[in-house]
């Protein structure tokens, strides 16, 4: 049984507008995540998802509505964006206040299986190591928000499981709000409490996973409001 989420909210949306010239991108969107929350969000390429992520994050502007979300949300993209100048654990440590950031640097790392590559170069790791380093990057911030933009559809089959898995046991430590865009049905399934689909802007539907009794027909019903067909192959 996944986590209660608390009462505090990790970002609240309301009545959100964003056009790029006379295309309505955002239409009037309004979302809470609590802190504890994991929320994946689905919906077909063009309907305003990763535009969505960025303005919880702060890199777009909204022409309309109001979002409250922490200042400096931690953000994993579906690149790693690793500082090719710069060793693994200041890429983690990368704007990091305080004292002592390469300790704080090597726990991160530590959690996220690669405390032993501190000194390395991001040159040398695999793409499922970097992903793992730009992981440790937003949670050594201990965000408050979480945005994930597709951040395993790069990795091969395995080591998207494998993340899943750790994403999962970080999140529960954690206990950050926790957006996912996503274009994959089952990788929702797998990771999120709440899954919504986004559909001309605004959130069309929305399903709470543990009150799904059959996950293979959740997983149709998905696909349905995705508007892909039974046995149609999905890509």
């Amino acid at each position: 049984m996944p986590p209660t989420p608390d009462e505090t909210a990790a970002v609240t949306a309301t009545g959100l507008v964003r056009a790029y010239g006379d295309s309505l991108v955002i239409n009037r969107l309004s979302l809470r995540i609590p802190c504890g929350e994991f929320v994946a969000l689905l919906g077909e390429s063009g309907c305003g998802k990763t535009t969505l992520l960025r303005a919880l994050a702060g890199l777009d502007t909204i022409q309309a509505g109001r979002i409250d979300a922490p200042r400096r949300p931690a953000v994993v993209f579906q690149e790693h964006r690793l500082l090719p100048w710069l060793s693994v654990w200041q890429n983690v440590a990368l704007g990091l206040k305080g004292e002592a950031p390469r300790a704080k640097a090597e726990a991160a790392l530590t959690e996220v299986g690669l405390g032993s590559r501190l000194d390395d170069w991001p040159r040398t790791l695999s793409g499922g190591q970097a992903q793992r380093v730009a992981l440790a990057r937003a949670l050594v911030q201990e965000p408050r928000l979480l945005l994930l933009d597709e951040p395993f559809a790069a990795l091969d089959a395995l080591t998207r499981i494998k993340m899943h898995h750790l994403v999962r046991r970080l999140v529960a430590k954690h206990r950050p709000g926790v957006l996912l865009v996503t274009h994959d049905v089952g990788e929702a399934i797998s990771l999120a409490d709440r899954i919504l689909v986004m559909r001309e802007g605004a959130i069309a539907s929305e399903y709470t996973v543990s009150d799904q009794p059959d996950a293979r027909e959740l997983h149709s019903v998905l696909l349905e409001e995705l508007g892909v067909a039974a046995g149609e192959p999905v890509h």
